[in-house]
This record gives structure tokens, sequence and C-alpha cells, in this order.
């Protein structure tokens, strides 16, 4: 009887034992929360010298707490490779034929440790002309006119996500850069709440995915519609901001005259990139955390997605 009431007490104290560790395991993993990535870009606030960054120099806040960020990695030599799709929009009208020289040259000013494909967007989904390749000359030939159908593309937003589903994963910076009137067809512009723009931005972040959008009109009578060619172009930005990119257009219905400053801009952004590595706060199911990434150093302003995808630990 003796026997069995101290073994009883051995058992009861193992079973404590075991759940204060498991305890002091979790509050650990919360204190020290997920790893988590997002690819940064730095611009100047003011002038065209952008400052370089370190780890000491980024902050990553959820709401008002502050994330630990636990590494800071450029963008450039071993980590410079970087994956860029051209997408354009096939409804485009007859004026985007003349930016595609200023594409071309583009294309072909990227470094070799960029991969470059080509595709259309066509009935919703993304149709590949060149898939990606480090040989930039091929992926220049890839380019052609817009159809200039009015409506072929229902939404360019399906497109967007048909692209990222069928982009494979990859160590690389993984970027688009868009061509589109923003309008979306096929669910109607007017409503801040598009659940197909919604979806090709989740999409797009959550594969970490950066999209730089230009606005460019779409051919037939939505091309010259005030009204549809204004939530187009708020589409186009909220898409570009939230993944981490940048919009670009020069009014309401007007063409632009060249994409070369946008063409350049992007280039600045490209070239002034970082990899910020940080814990998230840990949650009791994996899902988005809305986050904030901001530094002190002078003249720097940082430019990311606005939330990320966290696993559970």
């Amino acid at each position: 009887m003796k026997k069995s009431r101290c073994l009883l007490s051995a058992m009861v104290g193992f079973a404590m034992c075991l759940c204060v560790t498991g305890s002091a395991y979790a509050q650990d993993a919360s204190m020290q929360g997920v790893p988590a990535h997002v690819l940064v870009t730095v611009e100047a606030r003011h002038g065209t010298d952008v400052p370089e960054i370190g780890p000491r120099d980024v902050m990553v806040y959820e709401g008002h707490d502050r994330d630990q960020v636990t590494d800071v990695v450029p963008a450039q030599g071993e980590h410079a490779a970087l994956e860029l799709f051209i997408l354009l929009d096939d409804g485009s009208n007859s004026r985007l034929g003349s930016q595609l020289d200023e594409l071309r040259q583009f294309i072909s000013a990227q470094p070799p440790s960029t991969k470059i494909g080509v595709a259309y967007m066509q009935n919703g989904a993304a149709k590949v002309e060149q898939n990606l390749t480090s040989d930039h000359a091929l992926a220049a030939k890839a380019l052609r006119l817009p159809m200039g159908i009015g409506g072929i593309n229902a939404s360019p937003y399906f497109s967007v996500s048909d692209l990222v589903k069928h982009w494979p994963e990859s160590s690389a910076r993984r970027e688009v850069l868009m061509a589109s009137d923003g309008i979306d067809r096929y669910y109607g512009s007017g409503d801040l709440q598009d659940p197909y723009l919604d979806k090709a931005i989740d999409d797009a972040t959550r594969a970490g995915i950066v999209v730089y959008a230009i606005y460019n009109p779409g051919a037939g009578h939505l091309g010259h519609s005030y009204w549809q060619n204004y939530w187009g172009q708020i589409y186009l930005s909220r898409l570009a901001d939230e993944t981490g990119g940048e919009g670009y257009s020069i009014g309401f219905t007007g063409n632009p005259v060249s994409f070369a400053p946008y063409l350049e801009d992007m280039g600045h952004h490209l070239g002034n990139q970082y990899w910020v590595t940080f814990n998230a706060r840990v949650q009791k199911k994996k899902g988005w955390q809305r986050i904030k990434v901001t530094t002190e150093v002078s003249n720097a302003e940082l430019v990311s997605p606005s939330k990320v995808w966290v696993l559970t630990p």
C-alpha cells in the first residue's frame, strides 16, 4: 500500500513536470515568435541617394507590438537572383504598341542574375508567351501588340492569381510588372472590397510576389469611361501598395506618353531591396498578420507588403 502511494505520487509529479515543461516551451515559443520573411524596398525620401540599411536599422510592428528582426540581407551578390514576369493586358488599346520598345530596352538592361518571362492577360488567365529565361533577347522578342479587343480579359486580377498559381516556388525574388486599365469587368467596379482583387493581393503576398502596376487604358467604350478608369486605377494602386510594389499613372483616362520614367523608377526599386527576417507573434491558428516595416535611418523610407502569412510553431 505504501509502495502504491509512492508510485502514485511519482506519477503525479512526473505529469506536473511535463505540464510545466510544456507550458514553459509554449511561453518560450510565444516569446521567440515564428520566423517570417518579407522583401523590403528602400526609397530615398528626398533626392536620389538611397541610404543603405542593416539589421539594427529595421523595425517591424504588429499593431503597437514590435517584433524582433533577426536578419536583413541586401538582394545583391549571391542574393541578387530575381524572377520577373512582364504581364500585359490583351484588352489594352493599340497605343500600348508604342511602349514595347521601351519595355524591350528595360528587359535588355537587366543584369544576368535576372530571369524574365512574358505573359498576356486573356480570358481570366495569364497566357505565357515566354517562360522565365536568362536569355533577355528571347524574352524581349516575345513582346507583341495586344489583341485590343475590349473585354477579352474579364478581370486582370484573375490573371494575376493564375500567374501566381502556376509560378514554381523559388528562393529568388519574384516580382511582376503589369500594364492594364485595372477594370474588373467580371465583378464590376465601384467597390473597394472587390473579391477578385482581394484574392489577387492575398495570392501574391502569400507567395512573396511583389507587383508593380502601370495604368494603361483598355480598348472599347470602357477605355474612356472616367468612372470605370477611376476605380481601375484605385484597384491597381491597392494591388501594388499591399504587395510592396508601386503603382504608376498620369490621370484617370490619359494614355502614358512613355513608360520610360516608370521603368526607370522600378529599376531603382529592384536595385535597393532587402530580405528581412523577423519573429512574428505566435497565434493559435496560421493566418494573416498585419505588419508595418519602418526605419529611423535618415532620408530612408521602407516599402513592404502590408501583411504576412504566419504559420504556427
